[in-house]
């Protein structure tokens, strides 16, 4: 799936079943040549409508997928993506993700 990257699907889906996420993508230079064993993970999920997070809740996710993961996560929300004024990294972000979880 991501070359350099052991990604238990399990642990991505009880991550996601615990924070109301129904979709989980990867994009940036996790799906890239340039990926290195120092980079960083760029995470974007969609949140179900119920969901409703505070900032110290973001913050525990990314270090739970830190520790999922092993390394730094960047964690966006696809909501926030969407409503981007930048719509260059919109546009990139959002065409170039891949999706490793949604709900059933």
């Amino acid at each position: 799936m991501v070359k350099g990257l052991n990604i238990q699907i399990e642990e991505i889906a009880a991550f996601c079943q615990r924070w109301k996420i129904t979709e989980f993508a990867l994009f940036g230079s996790v799906l890239r040549e340039d990926f290195i064993s120092e980079s960083d993970i760029d995470v974007l999920v969609t949140f179900s409508p119920d969901a409703c997070w505070s900032l110290l809740d973001h913050v525990d996710m990314q270090d739970e997928l830190k520790t999922i993961f092993g390394r730094k996560v960047d964690l966006v929300s696809r909501r926030g993506i969407e409503r981007s004024r930048n719509h260059i990294r919109r546009k990139e972000i959002l065409e170039s993700a891949e999706v490793i979880y949604a709900a059933a």
